[in-house]
């Protein structure tokens, strides 16, 4: 019987590309007002993003935009201007930061049968991306030495949180390795959002895999 549905942040609950992309482009315009023919565009952020990503997944969210950030400026020149910007990022990031329209409406309706909680890698904080007081409990990556998914620590400190046994839980997320192969290992049952249909990338199958939130109330409670 399931008992508690624990959400992943990003791409699961949070529209957050838009609010990326807007973000950066605040960035870029506030620095081409420093320099008017400055050459830097949104794919040279977005580059430093993923090789600094790359180097070290494991690092805490911010610290990965910072030093990506930081890569970027120094090539033209501007590192001096990092703090303004790096702060002026996360301002427009969170300002822009909204639920998927069919997210808040699945929790209200899921909160009438299960506990519901927020578990992310990420710092899309709840209440900071309009999902204040959705959730009996919030986990966050690099919190009180959390590690970040796919350890196996993370999804037991969410067992721990729900108070119910692994199987009693559904860890609902759009990124196949973190949030259905990871918790299927750990014992959960798992939701896989998969908005742009994409194939099954691994051996590990989801219980349910839906294309909309608003799929989970039914789903879940046809799940034995």
């Amino acid at each position: 019987m399931i008992k508690a549905v624990v959400f992943d942040a990003d791409e699961t609950l949070l529209d957050l590309r838009p609010a990326i992309d807007y973000a950066l482009d605040q960035v870029l315009g506030n620095l081409r007002r420093l320099d008017p023919d400055l050459a830097v565009t949104r794919e040279h952020l977005q580059d430093d993003w993923r090789v600094v990503f790359a180097e070290g997944p494991e690092a805490p969210v911010p610290h990965i935009r910072r030093e990506s950030m930081r890569r970027t400026l120094a090539r033209f020149g501007l590192e001096q201007h990092l703090d303004h910007h790096y702060e002026l990022f996360f301002h427009c990031r969170y300002r822009a930061t909204k639920p998927f329209p069919d997210a808040l409406a699945t929790l209200a309706e899921l909160r009438e049968s299960y506990l519901l909680g927020y578990a992310t890698n990420g710092n899309s904080t709840a209440d900071r991306c309009g999902l204040g007081g959705e959730f009996a409990f919030e986990l966050y990556a690099h919190q009180d030495g959390l590690p970040k998914k796919p350890a196996p620590e993370f999804f037991a400190t969410v067992v721990s949180a729900t108070g119910v046994k692994p199987d009693e839980i559904v860890y609902v997320g759009d990124n196949y390795h973190h949030d259905v192969a990871a918790p299927a290992a750990a014992g959960m049952r798992t939701a896989w959002v998969n908005r742009g249909g994409r194939e099954l990338p691994g051996p590990v199958v989801p219980d349910l895999v839906v294309e909309r939130l608003a799929q989970l109330p039914g789903g879940l409670a046809g799940l034995a």
